[in-house]
């Protein structure tokens, strides 16, 4: 699917970004009209993320964390500091958040040690940044604490889907079974017609994905 470089859905709009050296998408999503807004896995590249930001003239009330991988929650710390924001992310992926900076190192990333959540965040929580609120669904199986944030037909997947696959389950605590489990239970129970903001590749739909995903049939 392919996507402008903002979407609309009422009043909301997202800016997607490409970061870092794995390529991860970040992104900036707000609303228009109260120009309050959150960033969605800030992997690296702060400066860039920063100067989005800045252009789109939006206040950043969270960081939030898709799950806890360094190439997922690099920039976190220098975007906290310099926009106050508060971050957020599962309890079940804090170990994979204290180990950010070596595990950088580990794959010959340099980033600045990310810090502990303000807030740990659970299955079914609410988030209300301006006129639109995410629910929060616990999809673990890519790693323990995934969790993917879930707006009318917006659903921001981080590696638990991808266009055509699916994260990777080789690293630790990583798990095919529970993966597929949340994808079929948590995603594919989903309208068709919802966007899948995905962690690294294309954009995709929850349609396109149960139609043609080779690796989790719905």
């Amino acid at each position: 699917m392919k996507v402008t470089n903002s979407m609309t859905s009422s009043n909301v709009q997202v800016e997607p970004l490409v970061v870092g050296p794995l390529f991860s998408n970040c992104y900036i999503m707000w609303d228009n009209k109260v120009r309050q807004g959150a960033i969605i896995d800030p992997g690296d590249d702060a400066d860039i993320i920063l100067g989005k930001v800045k252009e789109i003239d939006v206040g950043i009330r969270y960081i939030l964390a898709t799950h806890g991988h360094f190439d997922h929650v690099g920039a976190v710390a220098q975007l906290k500091t310099t926009l106050g924001a508060k971050f957020l992310a599962h309890k079940d992926d804090f170990f994979f958040i204290e180990d950010g900076k070596n595990a950088a190192l580990r794959w010959g990333v340099h980033i600045e040690q990310p810090p502990k959540p303000d807030r740990f965040i659970k299955d079914g929580d609410k988030i209300k940044i301006g006129g639109f609120e995410f629910e929060v669904l616990h999809t673990p199986g890519h790693s323990p604490g995934g969790v993917c944030f879930l707006y009318n037909k917006m659903v921001f997947a981080g590696d638990t889907l991808f266009q055509g696959g699916t994260g990777r389950t080789d690293f630790r605590k990583g798990s095919f079974d529970d993966l597929a489990r949340s994808i079929k239970q948590r995603l594919y129970t989903l309208p068709d017609d919802t966007i899948v903001y995905t962690g690294h590749g294309p954009i995709t739909s929850i349609g396109e994905e149960k139609r043609y995903n080779a690796f989790v049939k719905a």
